[in-house]
């Protein structure tokens, strides 16, 4: 016979008294790691997946969800979110940055990736902590955008690749873009993936908890919502032909060269001969087209970054080919070569070149490259690469970010953001700021082979065209060119290694967007409502840290005094017999 146990009588708690944690087993907590580091790897790659050629722009909305379930459910570490951004941070950028070791080995992309992703931890640290403050999705998103300002900055000069932003070409979030700028479309994919992910938490929480009818719930659930509303609505409400905008009154029509390269590889320059020829052969193709009757005669020629990187400005065979070309198509050309410079360093140029007078305007590169067109610590990088010395010595411009082109119709403000310069916010701001009418991204991918990366930068000129209201003209060596309506359609593009030429007749826009009057202020004021959040979460979170781990705290909650109590005295209740637990219970038994 099995020896008679009395009945185990259970504490009965009351009502209002604090619950005892729950202590998980190693193992338990290491499976539950383990599922939200696959979890934050999923994330990763949906971000991935949302950006160009794929351009599944939803699915940037679906990892940035995960993510704020991930830092926001369950009050998880602060070293849980700094390792589950960091892990986000590498299924993000090592797909996506291949493109940097394409000719220089994996190292420099891998340590590329791998720095990017420390910038994701911190994103998870604060998510982690100002999540825990009212209304989570609205920490999330000024944690998100805080921390994308940041790696756009810092170190040497930042590395804006990779925004949620250049992400929603293709989406119906675009037009954000030209409210609150390139950030503010972050901001509005972060707080749709961030409040759609708590919406779906509310619900849980209420079937799982039989909360349905709880006036909490439903506050929480209809703010929800109407978060996740917010970007989608003043999207609509942006879309051209649903808002009055100012319509142009004048307009200009443009061609955009592709000559194409002689070969694929970082030597490709090693024939800059025939790449200026590949440039003049296509222009003249150009004004044939144009004596035939079977194009529109330009007003002005875009040329690309490098077209001519023989100085037009010091030789003469250059610059009488190049004024040649001029002639025969009727119009200026706006041409990408290198200048040296009297202090023996050389600059990132673009000169217009009229037929009659020769070079009559110039714009220097403001933001240069860095490991490309210049080495920061030289002596530190050449010991991890042979290919560090191959870096220039360039010399940033300074002046005006636009270019005064003779036009048929009169001069045209053309605004120049080359290359590497139309991922910051700063440059197509600063070439509408100066009067521009139309954007003109030169660009030079040939060193990058048949990568994403063409299709990815690309993308950046249809955000800068929404975000400041203009079209632009992109002209690349090898491709991807392309020209851009103000609304950021591509009107027509080129395929990749091949020549071609592009034409349009292009509105020239006057009117200034709210994103170009509001400038940086939006990301410098969410970087300092994040950071003055951080502060105050990080304040709570310590003192509530002392709170639980001081052994002699004053309990004023009668009904947690006995979770209050010195071990050797918290037998009272838990061990009463069945007379004074009658007794307990008023008596009922």
């Amino acid at each position: 016979m099995r020896p008679h146990r009395p009945p185990r009588h259970r504490r009965v708690r009351r009502r209002g008294a604090r619950r005892r944690p729950r202590v998980r087993s190693p193992r338990s907590a290491w499976t539950v790691l383990s599922a939200q580091t696959i979890v934050a790897v999923v994330a990763g790659i949906a971000m991935w997946a949302a950006f160009p050629p794929r351009n599944l722009w939803f699915l940037a909305v679906v990892g940035l969800g995960l993510m704020a379930v991930l830092l926001g459910a369950g009050r998880p570490r602060v070293r849980t979110g700094a390792w589950l951004g960091f892990v986000f941070g590498l299924a993000f950028f090592v797909p996506l940055l291949p493109w940097i070791g394409v000719y220089v080995g994996p190292l420099p992309w891998l340590a590329l990736a791998a720095v990017l992703s420390v910038f994701l931890a911190l994103f998870g640290v604060i998510a982690v902590l100002t999540m825990r403050l009212p209304v989570p999705p609205v920490w999330f998103t000024l944690s998100w955008v805080a921390v994308e300002g940041l790696r756009s900055a810092f170190p040497f000069g930042g590395f804006p690749w990779g925004r949620a932003a250049f992400s929603q070409v293709d989406g119906p979030l675009l037009p954000m873009a030209s409210v609150l700028g390139a950030p503010g479309l972050s901001a509005a994919v972060a707080l749709l993936g961030a409040s759609i992910a708590w919406l779906c938490q509310i619900v849980v929480t209420a079937v799982r908890d039989g909360e349905h009818h709880g006036r909490a719930v439903v506050r929480g659930a209809a703010l929800a919502v109407v978060l996740a509303l917010i970007g989608p609505i003043c999207a609509i409400a942006l879309t051209p032909g649903t808002v009055d905008r100012n319509v142009a009154s004048s307009s200009a029509q443009v061609s955009a060269v592709q000559g194409n390269v002689p070969r694929l590889g970082l030597e490709f320059n090693a024939q800059r001969r025939a790449v200026l020829d590949n440039h003049v052969r296509q222009t003249e193709r150009l004004a044939d087209a144009v004596r035939s009757g079977n194009a529109e005669q330009p007003d002005f020629v875009a040329w690309p970054e490098n077209a001519s990187d023989i100085s037009p400005l010091t030789n003469p065979d250059a610059a009488q080919e190049i004024t040649a070309a001029s002639v025969s198509v009727g119009a200026p050309i706006l041409v990408g070569t290198l200048v040296m410079n009297p202090d023996g360093r050389p600059t990132n140029t673009v000169l217009v070149w009229d037929q009659e007078r020769g070079p009559v305007d110039r714009y220097d590169k403001h933001i240069i490259q860095p490991f490309g067109e210049y080495l920061p610590w030289r002596g530190f990088f050449r010991k991890f690469s042979s290919y560090a010395d191959m870096a220039g010595n360039f010399r940033p411009g300074s002046g005006s970010s636009t270019l005064t082109v003779p036009g048929r119709s009169g001069p045209v403000q053309v605004g120049v953001s080359t290359c590497w310069e139309v991922a910051f916010d700063r440059s197509a701001r600063a070439a509408v700021d100066d009067g521009a009418q139309i954007l003109y991204v030169p660009t030079n991918n040939a060193t990058f082979g048949r990568t994403e990366m063409t299709y990815q930068q690309l993308a950046m000129s249809q955000v800068r065209a929404v975000e400041h209201g203009r079209a632009v003209v992109v002209a690349a060596t090898s491709g991807v060119s392309a020209i851009i309506d103000p609304d950021g359609m591509i009107t027509a593009q080129s395929g990749i290694f091949s020549p071609a030429v592009l034409s349009s007749r292009l509105p020239l826009r006057s009117d200034i967007t709210p994103a170009t009057r509001l400038g940086s202020w939006p990301q410098t004021v969410a970087m300092i409502i994040a950071a003055v959040g951080l502060l105050f979460a990080v304040g709570r979170h310590t003192r509530f840290s002392f709170r639980q781990r001081s052994p002699h705290r004053r309990v004023t909650d009668p009904a947690s005094a006995d979770l209050a109590q010195p071990v050797g005295q918290a037998v009272t209740k838990d061990h009463a017999g069945p007379e004074d637990q009658t007794k307990e219970l008023g008596g009922i038994g």
